[in-house]
């Protein structure tokens, strides 16, 4: 499996970043998981979007699923034609919600361009070479951390999240964790989510044997929290960068 960080930053993109988006990629499989606001423009540089194979959103705050909206245009107005739906996973109410923004007729013109499949917990699917299993963390009601599998190679990107319990089974036995260090060390425990320091102790108690920080606060200092994963976490320490790829053996 390859990865590809699309969108590293949090609720709002600094200069030159965009929000949360991955690119998941086996053999002929590429899989998007969040499309956050600013990720179809860097998506475009690796890859035709007409030509992904599904789309999977982790919950319903804006900055995982803005782009959704620009992919429908896309897909609709595909130089060949419209494409085909492309299949949508994501959490079940939230297609009809991303909707109620919309004119009627934008709304046919959405449904148009996906064909909805709701995430279950705990429930697999397979896309392409790619299973993938939603497993609930704790943020808003409901965010899914996604574990993908391919052969040998696993992954889990937690998606928003506080550190406890639910993130740590959707994490264990990972090789690669894509984890969420969205606050500075100030702001511990002050909003569900978490700081570096909490990702790399997650890292470590889940066996990875490598952690990508992302969904970073603009202002935080990414150096910085490169440091303090370090520190608490031996593995292998990414600091997500817009179109930083990451090989998962």
């Amino acid at each position: 499996m390859r990865l590809t960080v699309l969108g590293s930053a949090a609720s709002y993109p600094d200069a030159g970043r965009a929000c949360a988006g991955y690119l998941l990629e086996v053999d002929s499989t590429r899989v998007l998981m969040d499309c956050g606001n600013g990720v179809l423009s860097n998506l475009g540089t690796v890859m035709d979007p007409t030509h992904l194979d599904a789309v999977v959103i982790t919950h319903a705050h804006v900055d995982h699923f803005a782009d959704l909206y620009a992919l429908q245009a896309a897909l609709r107005y595909a130089p060949d034609g419209p494409a085909a739906p492309l299949p949508l996973h994501l959490p079940d109410g939230l297609f009809e919600r991303m909707g109620a923004v919309l004119t009627e007729h934008g709304t046919r013109e959405l449904a148009e361009a996906f064909d909805v499949r709701p995430l279950v917990a705990g429930v697999a699917f397979t896309v392409g070479d790619v299973r993938i299993t939603p497993v609930p963390v704790d943020h808003v009601d409901p965010t899914y951390a996604l574990v993908a599998e391919s052969g040998s190679a696993s992954l889990c990107y937690t998606s928003d999240t506080r550190t406890g319990p639910a993130v740590l089974a959707a994490a264990r036995g990972a090789s690669v964790l894509v984890a969420e260090a969205t606050l500075p060390p100030a702001f511990e425990n002050r909003a569900p989510h978490m700081t570096p320091g909490q990702a790399a102790d997650l890292a470590t108690e889940a066996g990875a044997s490598t952690l990508v920080l992302t969904h970073l606060w603009p202002t935080v200092d990414r150096a910085g929290a490169g440091r303090i994963a370090r520190e608490r976490f031996r593995g292998r320490v990414i600091v997500a960068d817009e179109l930083t790829s990451i090989d998962v053996d």
